[in-house]
């Protein structure tokens, strides 16, 4: 009978010592739990394909000589911009100028003596054979006049298209043949960026799609392009498809073979977006605590959402939200559905949790 008077007293104890804290967790549990919101909003959204690729002027030549002679004169320097047309080098014409001046003289005899028998076939004074033969020497020396001009044309080399040259290979006095490697001429005025994906996004190319491309050269620097063509063919040893971009050049920061990163922005669309610290992942399924900011006691809703791309701290929405809701994005370990909670700030999103803090202090202070 003590025994169970003992055991009786002692639960009593117990019941005494746990009552208080009991108490008390319901008290907190009672309590709002502070959080920070953000609106769900439609944004744009894309599915990013990231690769490898290198940068090529739009045209780019290597600027030769076509005939075998020498330089008299040179008229650029290294790195120089120069416009389509500008002389580039000059060689040893001498003998192309007497030529032509030999030339234009037997043409201009040829054609009086034609000048001269016209009228004289005109009145059947002169066969009308020996006019022919007239306008035959004529037409032999305008022909021989062109090929001498052409001669002077190949030992004058201009630039092709505006661009800037390259390092020069060659000096005053050199003697060049067909081939001989005098410069580069590059148009970077825009640049071409060649790269590869797997042919498995080929149901999404086009032209047009945007690309982000970096360069650890100009470290987190973004240049923005887009597709302007893709190859006819798959590479069947790699299953990838070569695409290439334009990307514009005003800085002149780009240059021929540098290597870059790209990501390829496909499927552009107009999704729901929330911040993946709203995200509550369990098992497979993914939920988030949707608060109602307006009403007088606010209390937290789980609901199960269905998530589709991802991007650097952002999660696309399939279904489960709609726009203009509001989801705990901070607070969302403490809070416990159906509880109430107190909102301290609601993100626009881009802020810091420092500055969301900061704001509902001077909020507060008003």
């Amino acid at each position: 009978m003590r025994t169970i008077a003992q055991h009786f007293q002692s639960t009593l104890l117990l019941f005494a010592c746990w009552f208080p804290a009991l108490s008390l967790l319901q008290a907190e549990a009672a309590q709002p739990v502070p959080v920070i919101l953000q609106k769900v909003e439609t944004i744009s959204f894309t599915d990013r394909v990231e690769a490898i690729g290198t940068l090529r002027a739009r045209e780019t030549v290597e600027i030769t000589a076509t005939v075998t002679d020498t330089i008299t004169a040179i008229h650029f320097d290294d790195g120089q911009r120069v416009q389509q047309g500008d002389i580039l080098i000059e060689m040893t014409s001498a003998e192309e100028h007497a030529l032509l001046e030999e030339e234009m003289s037997t043409q201009q005899e040829a054609r009086k003596q034609l000048e001269r028998l016209q009228p004289l076939v005109k009145r059947g004074a002169v066969a009308k054979a020996v006019l022919d033969e007239q306008q035959r020497k004529l037409e032999t020396a305008q022909a021989r006049l062109r090929g001498i001009e052409s001669r002077l044309r190949d030992r004058l080399i201009l630039a092709p298209f505006s661009g800037v040259v390259g390092l020069r290979n060659i000096s005053a006095g050199a003697l060049i043949e067909p081939g001989d490697r005098i410069t580069t001429l590059d148009d970077d005025s825009t640049m071409k960026l060649d790269f590869t994906i797997p042919a498995v996004h080929l149901a999404a190319l086009r032209e047009g799609l945007a690309i982000e491309a970096k360069s650890p050269a100009y470290g987190d620097r973004v240049f923005l392009g887009q597709i302007d063509s893709m190859d006819s063919r798959i590479d069947p040893a790699t299953r990838a498809i070569v695409l290439r971009a334009v990307l514009k050049n005003d800085g002149r920061l780009l240059k021929p073979g540098l290597l870059m990163t790209v990501t390829l922005l496909k499927n552009p669309r107009d999704e729901l977006v929330i911040p993946e610290g709203a995200l509550i992942p369990s098992g497979n399924s993914n939920y988030v605590l949707v608060v109602q900011p307006d009403v007088p006691s606010p209390v937290a809703e789980k609901r199960p959402v269905q998530i589709g791309a991802r991007r650097p701290g952002e999660v696309e929405i399939v279904a489960g939200l709609t726009a203009g809701e509001h989801v705990i994005i901070h607070g969302t370990l403490k809070v416990r559905p159906g509880r109430p909670v107190s909102i301290i700030a609601i993100a626009e999103g881009g802020e810091t949790l420092a500055e969301l803090l900061k704001k509902n202090e001077g909020d507060k202070g008003k």
